[in-house]
């Protein structure tokens, strides 16, 4: 059985198609999870909500609790992890991640870079030794071979790679730097864009999205597993 973690970022609570100034990115998120459940309906789906529900911001008490080892920890240091603790717990039960994030101000919004702060935890989906040769750091994910999508949404059109607005882009870059350091390299972004516009571009864009994501459930879902042993 595949584990899918459905995680939404966007501040709007709702999905447009749906709900008034509802979210483009929920609708792509759904939709995947959507497709998949039909493809592969025995598969366990979690859910974090951390555009509603945004995990607490990395301080530090946290940071001092995180880099202590854990056998030297205090029972208040086990407290301020627990929910670090918990999100990291996910993301290392998950084999695919379904990660639906808009586009703020050319980046993630606060919530999910404070999930990103979170689950970016020494010991337990990267390793550190400063005796270690060659460079210290070492990514601890790399061997459970987990998929990453990020479903997206652009206010402006051209943020694709070599497109007008590209190097503004800050969303998928950055993730796929973060994710790419704890060992998850198998990354696809879809998004929408033209949303500021509304008209017929938005349309398109949102039926092209969605045709993107119907095919790659498609060839993600059909023998996953054995995707996995061959990996």
């Amino acid at each position: 059985m595949t584990t899918l973690l459905h995680i939404d970022a966007s501040a709007r609570p709702g999905r447009s198609g749906i709900d008034p100034h509802g979210s483009h990115s929920r609708r792509l998120s759904a939709r995947f999870v959507e497709q998949w459940q039909k493809a592969r309906p025995g598969d366990r789906i979690l859910y974090r909500d951390v555009g509603q529900h945004p995990p607490h911001p990395v301080s530090g008490e946290w940071i001092h609790a995180a880099f202590t080892k854990p056998e030297a920890r205090e029972p208040w240091m086990h407290d301020v992890l627990a929910e670090s603790d918990a999100l990291v717990d996910e993301l290392l039960e998950a084999d695919v991640i379904v990660a639906g994030v808009p586009m703020y101000n050319f980046g993630v919004p606060a919530g999910f870079k404070a999930y990103i702060d979170n689950i970016v935890r020494v010991g337990r989906t990267f390793g550190f030794d400063r005796s270690r040769q060659g460079l210290p750091y070492w990514p601890m994910l790399t061997e459970m071979h987990k998929r990453l999508v990020v479903l997206g949404s652009r206010g402006d059109y051209g943020y694709a790679p070599g497109e007008r607005m590209a190097h503004t882009n800050h969303v998928e870059p950055h993730i796929r730097t973060v994710f790419g350091y704890l060992g998850v390299e198998d990354v696809h972004g879809i998004a929408v864009e033209y949303d500021e516009f509304g008209d017929e571009r938005l349309q398109a864009s949102l039926a092209q999205a969605e045709q993107d994501i119907d095919a790659l459930v498609m060839a993600w879902a059909k023998n996953f597993e054995e995707d996995l042993v061959d990996a």
